[in-house]
């Protein structure tokens, strides 16, 4: 039995809510769902009644395709700072960051904002994460992470993304073969930062809360990723596909490490530090093996070859 009580506020509809909700318990033995529409319900009713104010209540699922889109844009401001106004790179981004936090601020109304999986329709929860089913936080992990790596690998393989590739390889040959490389840049900055934007919707949304300095540092997070994956399974990832993927294994293997130091009793708080130390180990790598590990006499008779 279903009853939708709807009214002006001092209409009585509190006293006929709590006459629906007495008869649809005799009915159905005390597993009762009231629904009001308006103000908050304060009356004391038995436990066995939820009660649910339709007006707090978001069943919007649309909100990490939201946080896509506001990436983009970002990545967009950055491209337009970098390519049309001539600020590097580097500072690019700082800028768009800098911005970017006054902006989150009065989004979210304060620094730190709850998000309760009872009260928005979430994609992925820490709640869910014992629940062998669909929206089991790790089979929704896996299941975005191949959806992204098949549209990328099948966006960098048109003539578009070969051509951003192609400007990220070598600008100057890419602009000598008429590419237009700020087009690619501003177009390759959007795509990135709408995939970093996803990613932050996604955690926010598994962890609970978002925060709005929860992004300082991921940086460092995100080059052990690329690193460690490249380190690890360059010599056996060939294809585009698993190279993508080599990442999100990278990611994997530095939250091991981490894990893994902090429960031999590494100190918390000089986490940062830890990040930064394996990230710059794993960038030496390549650099060590070609200085240190390289065969001598394979490299004389390279050497031979080229005079």
């Amino acid at each position: 039995m279903i009853k939708l009580i709807a009214g002006k506020k001092g209409t009585g509809k509190t006293k006929l809510l709590i006459n629906a909700i007495h008869e649809a318990e005799q009915a159905s033995n005390g597993n009762v769902v009231a629904i009001q529409i308006g103000s908050s319900l304060n009356i004391d009713i038995y436990h066995k009644v939820r009660l649910v104010n339709i007006e707090d209540y978001n069943i919007d699922n649309y909100d990490a395709m939201y946080g896509f889109i506001a990436g983009m844009l970002a990545g967009l401001a950055t491209g337009f700072f970098h390519t049309f106004m001539g600020i590097p790179a580097i500072l690019s981004g700082i800028l768009t960051q800098l911005a970017l936090y006054s902006i989150n601020l009065k989004i979210m109304g304060k620094a730190n904002q709850s998000i309760n999986v009872d009260k928005y329709g979430l994609l992925i929860s820490l709640r869910w994460v014992k629940e062998f089913a669909l929206h089991n936080p790790i089979i929704m992990v896996i299941l975005a992470t191949a959806v992204v790596i098949g549209v990328l690998y099948w966006f960098f393989g048109t003539e578009l993304g070969c051509g951003i590739r192609a400007t990220g390889s070598n600008p100057a040959m890419s602009r000598a073969q008429g590419i237009n490389t700020n087009f690619n840049i501003v177009l390759g900055l959007a795509v990135s930062n709408a995939l970093v934007a996803l990613s932050g919707a996604l955690l926010s949304q598994y962890q609970g809360f978002a925060d709005v300095g929860m992004g300082r540092g991921a940086i460092v997070i995100g080059l052990a990723a690329v690193i460690i994956g490249e380190a690890v399974f360059s010599r056996i990832f060939h294809n585009f596909a698993l190279k993508l993927a080599s990442v999100s294994i990278g990611a994997i293997i530095y939250y091991i490490v981490i894990q893994l130091v902090l429960t031999l009793g590494f100190d918390a708080n000089l986490l940062k530090l830890l990040s930064a130390s394996v990230v710059a180990v794993f960038l030496a790598v390549p650099y060590w093996k070609g200085k240190y590990f390289s065969k001598p006499v394979k490299k004389a008779k390279e050497d031979a070859k080229n005079a």
